[in-house]
């Protein structure tokens, strides 16, 4: 989130690990905008926050010029806040998965690929393998959002950009503990796959998500079984700059 209160912190520290790869988190609804509101008004409440209400913040940019290309201004600011940090690209993803919404999408890629994006997220899920791992959490349903995930694979192949088999961390988003990591590792196909989590070091700060286990993600992503998974697992771990798009 390049307009993140913790932005500038964040980079300081992703520049002293140079094999970290980093994203960009496009913050389109929901949070703060880099521009300035007057300059996006139709995508922002009185408050001068990015608006919260994603159904009709959609139909909105589906039917109106002027909201698309606030949207598009707002989209190329973020990609130059993050061109300005020095880091390279690893991927780009967005907030509440907003990237699903075909014309945002269409947006991201044509906008992304100018500042040397090669890699986007695709939400899809394996619903058997969820509750395989974990029986007594299946999570929230993805058939709702299936359809448009498939269609955004298919269109961003077809750019050329790489993009993960099959993801972890949608259902089980802020609740990712060492048991459901160490049984996505346990459980891995063939191809590439993304777990993402949310961790910090406390689970009260601003804007924090009602019910979300940030501190538990932390710990889960430090534990010795997850470690000792991964190694057993013989998968190779990096970023989506590493995966040659197919």
């Amino acid at each position: 989130m390049v307009g993140g209160c913790a932005a500038a912190d964040a980079v300081a520290r992703a520049r002293r690990l140079p094999k970290l790869r980093v994203g960009l988190h496009l913050v389109l609804v929901d949070g703060p905008p880099l521009l300035p509101p007057g300059r996006i008004p139709e995508l922002v409440g009185r408050d001068g926050q990015l608006r919260s209400d994603l159904a009709m913040t959609g139909i909105d940019i589906a039917l109106r010029r002027g909201a698309r290309a606030q949207l598009a201004a707002e989209i190329e600011a973020q990609f130059e806040a993050f061109e300005a940090s020095g880091l390279p690209l690893d991927h780009v993803n967005a907030h509440h998965h907003f990237h699903l919404h075909p014309t945002v999408a269409a947006l991201i890629v044509d906008i992304g690929r100018r500042f040397g994006m090669r890699g986007i997220r695709v939400p899809i899920e394996s619903a058997d393998l969820l509750a395989r791992i974990d029986p007594s959490h299946r999570g929230l349903s993805a058939l709702a959002t299936a359809p448009w995930a498939a269609l955004l694979r298919r269109r961003v192949r077809r750019r050329g950009l790489s993009v993960p088999d099959r993801v972890f961390g949608l259902a089980w988003s802020g609740a990712m503990t060492e048991q459901r990591i160490v049984g996505v590792l346990a459980n891995l196909a063939d191809g590439v796959t993304e777990i993402y989590c949310h961790p910090a070091i406390t689970d009260r700060f601003a804007g924090a998500a009602r019910g979300y286990r940030y501190a538990d993600e932390v710990a889960a992503l430090t534990a010795p079984a997850v470690k000792d998974a991964l190694r057993a697992s013989g998968a190779r771990s990096g970023g989506f700059s590493d995966v040659a798009p197919r």
